[in-house]
């Protein structure tokens, strides 16, 4: 099965997921092309976006092909920013976020099943 994920470019995108996160909540992945780390963290992002147990709209944001969303992501969520780096967001807000070798598969199912309701 094909990882189900969609990548954002733009502040504008990047907008209208916060905004719909009331309706739908968004796990976003800042991904870092140039690191190995990250590259851990993508393939990780990328098994758990195959089959979500929870409704949830994944996203990816390349942080140096998108520099400028990464940074607007970062202001609008009060999050330092780091990549790799997970959030959960839900109305407008982070739930949860984890970096580096944090960002694991495991962890991505434990806390959208915790923080997401089943629907």
């Amino acid at each position: 099965m094909k990882p189900n994920y969609r990548e954002i470019t733009s502040a504008s995108e990047w907008t209208q997921l916060l905004e719909g996160s009331d309706e739908q909540p968004v796990l976003l992945l800042k991904h870092s092309t140039s690191c190995p780390i990250s590259g851990a963290a993508f393939k990780e992002f990328s098994v758990y976006t195959r089959k979500p147990k929870r409704p949830i709209v994944c996203v990816l944001v390349k942080v140096i092909e998108s520099r400028p969303v990464s940074n607007l992501i970062a202001d609008n969520l009060g999050i330092k920013h780091e990549s790799p780096q997970i959030l959960l967001i839900r109305g407008g807000e982070a739930l949860w976020n984890a970096s580096h070798w944090d960002v694991t598969y495991e962890r991505i199912e434990q806390q959208v099943n915790e923080r997401i309701a089943k629907e």
